[in-house]
């Protein structure tokens, strides 16, 4: 008995676990805003690459009012600053896609700096001019040399769209910064530029400008390791067809069109609605407030993920926004009450980054990874000729309208318009992916 209870094996008691307490949910547990940019940005040399982006993009909110600011200022005239520059813009929507073009053919490094380089002799040029009085023609030429400045922009998106090809989730967040970045760069551009030309000498803004556009263009050149390839050519060198006659794109930049046109206006109603209330100094605040809640806004959905719904619906959504919260200014117009306008100005410019991001979203999917820089900057040239048609449109309702608070049916009218052209666009093209030709 003693060796067959000696032969059983000894099992000990069973343990039960301990009871597992019940964690307690916290509403923002989840919502962590700067995980997904600390996601994209610990990528090796995305942060230097941004760095000097950045400091390439901050000219582009520099160099027109700084052109004004020292034409009108030596030569009093604030008609022949605005053609000027009108006509720079012009070359620009000429001369940018060529510019990209070549990048995409050619690598960024081989095609930026140089084309860096005539932009800022011709910024140089316009300076020389003005300060030595030269005829009014040169102005014009020095000007439209600037029009090789490259997309910087665009770049830089196109380093994102190669470094997460398959990620579209992180490509929404570098979307999204760089949009905060645009933003940014158009709300601290003007600010320099006023205070260089003002304090200083008429001729410091362009010439920081310049400076500081070249040496950006070469610190972003020269990071070589996030640049993306150059796309192999076909053995017969056939030309490849412009992103123009991709399917989806015009209908793209039609509403890219429409949202420059909402720029362009709201930034000529809102300045001729504080000179005629008697703060013409607190123009330049309110349109910051319409650019700092695009900046913030853009930042926010960023850090969001995307949904599962298809990027063309979620664009329409944008725009839909984008159309309803432009109606604020209007309203707010009406009750003649300045604090009012800044608070419907800073709610109205919440919709159109999430828009902005989600149509580069598209504009990425639907142009081959080799004309990525040529489609992007065909969508910045159709902004800035929206710029120059509202701003045109702007100014006329501003003078032939009951007040320049009437006037801000111009900019609603045009996110009207915007919504209407993607509306048209998604009932005759679903969603559906273009491939690649």
């Amino acid at each position: 008995m003693i060796l067959f209870l000696a032969a059983r094996p000894v099992t000990a008691p069973p343990v039960r676990p301990a009871p597992r307490r019940r964690a307690r949910f916290h509403p923002l547990a989840r919502f962590r805003p700067l995980a997904p940019y600390r996601r994209i940005f610990a990528v090796p040399g995305t942060r230097a690459f941004t760095a000097a982006n950045l400091l390439a993009r901050l000219p582009m909110g520099m160099l027109s009012i700084s052109a004004v600011l020292m034409i009108a200022g030596s030569r009093g005239s604030y008609a022949l600053a605005g053609a000027v520059t009108a006509t720079g813009l012009a070359a620009t929507a000429l001369a940018g896609p060529w510019t990209a073009r070549l990048i995409d053919r050619h690598g960024q490094s081989r095609i930026a700096v140089p084309a860096t380089a005539l932009a800022t002799l011709g910024s140089l040029s316009l300076l020389l001019c003005v300060h030595y009085g030269a005829p009014d023609w040169t102005l014009f030429a020095s000007y439209a040399a600037t029009a090789t400045t490259p997309n910087t922009g665009g770049m830089s998106r196109a380093r994102w769209a190669h470094l997460f090809r398959d990620d579209p989730a992180a490509r929404h967040t570098a979307n999204s910064f760089e949009q905060a970045a645009d933003e940014l760069c158009f709300l601290l551009g003007p600010l320099l530029a006023t205070l260089l030309c003002t304090t200083l000498v008429p001729e410091a803004g362009t010439a920081a400008g310049a400076a500081l556009l070249l040496t950006g263009v070469l610190l972003f050149a020269s990071q070589r390791r996030t640049e993306p390839p150059v796309t192999a050519r076909t053995a017969s060198h056939s030309p490849t067809r412009s992103p123009l006659r991709l399917p989806g794109l015009p209908p793209l930049l039609g509403t890219f069109l429409c949202t420059g046109a909402i720029f362009g206006s709201l930034e000529v109603v809102t300045l001729a609605y504080a000179d005629a209330h008697g703060i013409r100094s607190a123009g330049g605040v309110l349109l910051a407030l319409q650019a700092a809640g695009s900046g913030a806004a853009g930042l926010l959905y960023g850090a969001l993920r995307p949904g599962r719904d298809r990027p063309g619906r979620r664009f329409l959504r944008c725009t839909a926004a984008m159309a309803a919260l432009m109606l604020l200014p209007p309203l707010a117009a009406t009750t003649d009450s300045p604090a009012a306008l800044a608070a419907a100005l800073l709610l109205a410019g919440m919709a159109t980054a999430p828009t902005m991001v989600t149509g580069m979203d598209l504009i990425q999917s639907r142009t081959p990874p080799g004309q990525l820089n040529e489609g992007m900057t065909l969508a910045v040239t159709a902004l800035l000729s929206g710029i120059a048609a509202g701003s045109a449109g702007g100014g006329w309702a501003v003078d032939h309208l009951a007040g320049a608070g009437t006037a801000y049916a111009v900019p609603a009218a045009a996110a009207a318009l915007a919504l209407t052209v993607t509306l048209l666009a998604h009932r005759a093209r679903p969603g559906r992916r273009v491939p690649a030709p």
